[in-house]
């Protein structure tokens, strides 16, 4: 709103909508004196930086991290041979085990790969640019139609599409598939005025 600018005449009066409250941070905030989160230090604080995938669909063949490793300041390096699988077979649990870092494949770009605990960021950041990853790039798609094509890469080998008769033996990018209805649709449009048709995406 631009300092010139007169509150909105409203039919109702309310407290806070249609007013200008004092902002009790905004001389901090102007002359940089207000703190954030990035901005708070502990002593012995460590630095974390992610190393991420450049491609959206590969297979890691090889990380390598002793390089990094060796570099001064650098306290730990987590990949996810650390992170052990205690999903227990649990499909939702292991999508999310596999979105903290990739497993094998990397499945959009910037999939984190690898983590790196350093002394500053400085040093994080130098260690990231010696981590060596090995990638297989495979296909991709970007598009969600493309995705659901016969024949489109799969980014899940163990996702085979839920609530279709009989069970994929194939595995899918279509984790699952509804249907609603109700009424009768096709009298609906024979005693309708007008049937408009569209397909909508969110």
């Amino acid at each position: 709103m631009p300092l010139d600018s007169k509150p909105v005449e409203t039919s109702r009066q309310f407290d806070l909508v249609s007013t200008r409250p004092l902002r009790p941070d905004g001389v901090d905030k102007v002359t940089g004196r207000a703190r954030f989160g990035a901005d708070i230090s502990a002593p012995g604080m460590l630095h974390g930086r992610i190393l991420r995938s450049p491609h959206p669909h590969a297979r890691i063949l090889r990380i390598d991290t002793s390089k990094a490793l060796t570099l001064d300041g650098v306290k730990a390096i987590v990949t996810a041979e650390d992170l052990p699988d205690l999903t227990g077979g649990d499909a939702d649990l292991l999508t999310l085990l596999s979105n903290v870092m990739a497993r094998g494949k990397v499945l959009y770009d910037g999939h984190a790969v690898a983590a790196v605990a350093a002394t500053s960021r400085d040093v994080a950041r130098q260690a990231l640019a010696l981590i060596k990853v090995d990638y297989e790039v495979l296909p991709h798609v970007t598009d969600v139609e493309a995705a659901m094509l016969p024949g489109a890469p799969v980014l899940h080998d163990d996702l085979f599409t839920e609530g279709v008769e009989p069970k994929p033996a194939k595995s899918s990018n279509i984790a699952k598939r509804h249907r609603f209805g109700h009424g009768d649709v096709a009298n609906g449009f024979k005693q309708a005025d007008v049937v408009v048709e569209r397909t909508f995406r969110t």
